[in-house]
Parts: structure tokens; C-alpha cells; sequence
């Protein structure tokens, strides 16, 4: 009898280890079938490039993601399978991350012969958004939002640790302060410059300059969010016809159960007649 037990007790174990392994492998295939649909639809290769906390143990610990140098890796080796005159469409879904990872994928989308299409359901901020400004069109919800694209020199943004310096005076800052203002005016000039080269080619280089002072210049906070008026308003590609299936591969890519949910409400559409 303690055999038995004991032996369901680690079968139990067993099950609490796999189940959520084995719904995993079931959202995967699903994320494929749906992907493989939509590329099909379009003739083009779909890349999802989402950061979400998912699950991935029994023990749901979930884990913070940003852009970094796997991503980039991955995404250049999926441009490198498509074919030049195959169209890349690109799903962003990310609050940011290295700036070296996003400027690779930016390149590389840029490089690409055939058109490229950013499809952003929610938001891409900060190198999410410099990913999208290397598309030829941007595809977002109505309100869906970019950010700004100004450098952050560790914790601090490159542009505030400038105005500090000028506000006190070089003769009354540190030389570790001076440092970093020298790295902060370097890269506000090369984010500028890159945001400048992403955007010459459809608008003309004059027009992409002033887009790109805008966006990087540290004008806002890091975290603002730029909706789809302003952004037609600056004179981009932005349209807010986006496709119902890249809200579907979303929904694939949920964030882990909490014990009480934050946000609830009955998941079916509603008509009219519903009162």
C-alpha cells in the first residue's frame, strides 16, 4: 500500500512537471499552422518578434524579454532563407532593448530587396520602434504606439546627462560625469544618423533628418508613447488596416496565469442587438 502510494505521488510530480511542457508544444504547433496560413495569404515570410513573460517551468517563473543579440541572430538568419524578391512581413510586439541587436535587424530589413511590412498589434517601443522605421510600410492598431528613439547611457538618458552637465558647468562635474557626456553626444548622433540612413530612401534625406531629430533628440520621456496620427503627421507609412490573424498569433503568446486576473471580461464579440 505505500508502494502505490508513494508511486502516485511521484506521478503526480510527474504530470505537474509535463503538463505544462506538453501545452507549450500544443501552443507551438499552433503559433506554426497560424503563421504558415498567414504567409501563404501573403506570399511572404512572416517574423514575430515578441517579448512577453511566459511560463516556462511548473513552477511559472516568468522571464523579462528585450531585444538582444540571439534575437538579432535569428532574425538575420530568417532574412537570409527568404528569397530577395520574397516580401518580409515583421510582427513587433517589444518595450526595446541592445541597440547594437535592433540596428543589425534594422540594417538587415533595410538591405532586403523586396518590400518589408511592420505589423505592430500593441506597441514597439525605443529598438522595436527603430526596427519598424526600417520597414516600407508600418501596419499598426488604432492604438497601438511607437517611442522615441533616444539612447539611454546606463540608467540615465544620454540627453539629460548633457543638460546636467550644461545646467552645472564642466568646471563643476566629475570626470566620470564628463565621460558620459561625451558617450552621450556621440550616441545621439549616431542614433540621429542611423534613423536618418533607415528613412532617406522613401522620404528624402532632408525629411528623414527631421524626423529622426525628433525622435531622437530626448524631447520626451523614453517611455512616450507616439500614436499613429502623429506618426502620419511626421509623414510615414503608417496605416492602421491591420490584419485580424496578427491578432490571433497574439493570442498565442499569452502571458503566465495569475492566480487573480487584472483584467477580465466575457471574450465574444458583441452586436448591436447585445444590450
Amino acid at each position: 500500500m505505500e508502494f502505490l502510494f508513494g508511486t502516485l505521488i511521484w506521478i503526480f510530480f510527474l504530470m505537474m512537471a509535463l503538463g505544462p511542457m506538453w501545452q507549450q508544444v500544443k501552443i507551438n504547433q499552433k503559433r506554426f499552422h497560424l503563421t504558415r496560413k498567414f504567409e501563404k495569404h501573403r506570399g511572404s515570410r512572416l517574423i514575430t518578434l515578441i517579448h512577453r513573460q511566459e511560463s516556462f517551468s511548473f513552477l511559472g517563473i516568468p522571464f523579462s524579454r528585450y531585444i538582444n543579440i540571439e534575437d538579432s541572430e535569428q532574425v538575420l538568419r530568417a532574412i537570409r532563407l527568404t528569397p530577395p524578391d520574397m516580401p518580409i512581413d515583421i510582427m513587433l510586439h517589444t518595450p526595446g532593448g541592445l541597440v547594437l541587436a535592433s540596428e543589425q535587424i534594422a540594417r538587415a530589413l533595410e538591405n532586403h530587396q523586396a518590400k518589408v511590412t511592420a505589423f505592430v498589434p500593441h506597441y514597439a517601443m525605443s529598438g522595436g520602434t527603430m526596427i519598424a522605421l526600417a520597414a516600407d510600410e508600418i501596419i499598426m492598431d488604432g492604438n497601438a504606439v511607437l517611442g522615441p528613439v533616444d539612447p539611454q547611457i546606463g540608467q540615465y538618458p544620454a540627453v539629460s546627462i548633457l543638460e546636467a552637465v550644461r545646467l552645472k558647468g564642466t568646471q563643476k562635474v566629475d570626470d566620470n560625469t564628463l565621460i558620459l557626456a561625451d558617450m552621450s553626444a556621440k550616441a545621439i548622433a549616431q542614433v540621429g544618423d542611423f534613423i536618418t540612413y533607415l528613412l532617406t530612401d522613401n522620404l528624402g534625406e532632408e525629411k528623414a533628418r527631421e524626423i529622426a531629430d525628433i525622435l531622437s533628440s530626448g524631447r520626451w520621456t523614453h517611455d512616450y508613447p507616439i500614436n499613429c496620427e502623429f506618426l502620419k503627421k511626421l509623414g510615414l507609412p503608417v496605416s492602421t488596416e491591420l490584419p485580424a490573424e496578427i491578432f490571433a498569433i497574439m493570442d498565442l503568446y499569452p502571458q503566465p496565469p495569475q492566480r487573480r486576473p487584472s483584467v477580465q471580461y466575457i471574450p465574444l464579440p458583441y452586436g448591436k442587438e447585445e444590450k
